[in-house]
């Protein structure tokens, strides 16, 4: 194996031993026996993948399980949320919080500021490529939904995502508990320019969609056969999951695609769950 190769192993170790332990204590000598590497260049290949260092990395895996709590979850309290990211102290967090994005936890949970707080997770630990992906040929069946479309920049999903979500709380239709969510991508976010994405955000629900100030509406998602693959991890590397669809599956497959999106179905939730323990079905459509 060449020594770059076996260093993207190390450093995705670590990332994921990491993003599965946020609770957890952690020192650089911990994260240099999980990479099975010398505690004296453990940190510097780190920084050389990563751009941070390992603990920066920390830090900001617990700040953004704290972005999501703090958008989505009014039940928690800033409080709460300052000690599960593992801070003494409101204040101690607070002037963390404010450092990294630009604005106080308060600040956030009322506005966030998407755009910025995503220019702060641009790295990506590296894809190893080693998982096999289990591909299952299923017959989707047509879902009635309430949709909003998000237009614009991929950063700003978010803001739509919350639309919907206070949308679901405050009519009480299509509840989160016992609906299905769905996300329809129109095209690649890495391809496309802002003016043009769109995003639809989905959960089932049966007939017409009571006018209202959100811009919820009615909609379907066709039947169809489907190619079907789960990913397991941060909604940020799904990319990762359809690109070895269309890359690898679909010309081994001798499939041929449908006049329809790809599209995903949540199965959890980042406010729920840690990232690392997020499921996606990833449906691309064929004839």
């Amino acid at each position: 194996m060449s020594l770059m190769k076996r260093h993207e192993r190390q450093i995705k170790k670590v990332c994921d031993f990491i993003d599965n332990n946020l609770d957890g204590e952690f020192s650089l000598e911990q994260l240099s026996t999980v990479a099975a590497s010398s505690k004296y260049h453990f940190h510097r290949i780190f920084k050389a993948f990563m751009g941070i260092s390992a603990m920066q990395y920390v830090l900001l895996a617990r700040m953004k399980r704290a972005s999501f709590r703090l958008a989505f979850e009014s039940e928690f309290s800033v409080t709460d949320i300052a000690f599960e990211a593992q801070f003494e102290s409101l204040e101690a967090f607070t002037r963390a919080f404010s450092r990294i994005f630009g604005q106080t936890p308060s600040q956030f949970r009322n506005q966030p500021e998407w755009r910025s707080w995503h220019s702060k997770y641009e790295y990506h630990p590296p894809i190893t490529g080693e998982s096999v992906m289990d591909v299952q040929l299923v017959d989707f069946e047509k879902r009635e939904v309430a949709l909003i479309e998000h237009k614009g920049s991929p950063r700003l999903v978010y803001e739509t995502v919350a639309k919907f979500i206070n949308w679901r709380k405050s009519t009480g239709l299509s509840p989160i508990k016992t609906s299905e969510t769905f996300g329809i991508p129109h095209s690649d976010p890495n391809d496309t320019p802002d003016d043009e994405f769109q995003f639809d955000i989905c959960g089932s629900h049966k007939g017409e969609v009571p006018e209202n100030a959100y811009g919820i509406k009615s909609g379907t998602i066709p039947s169809g056969r489907c190619a079907m693959a789960i990913h397991k991890g941060s909604h940020d590397s799904i990319g990762d999951t359809l690109y070895h669809l269309y890359q690898k599956w679909l010309p081994d497959s001798k499939e041929e695609l449908r006049d329809y999106p790809c599209y995903f179905r949540y199965l959890n939730f980042v406010h729920e769950v840690n990232e690392c323990e997020l499921l996606t079905e990833v449906y691309l459509p064929i004839k």
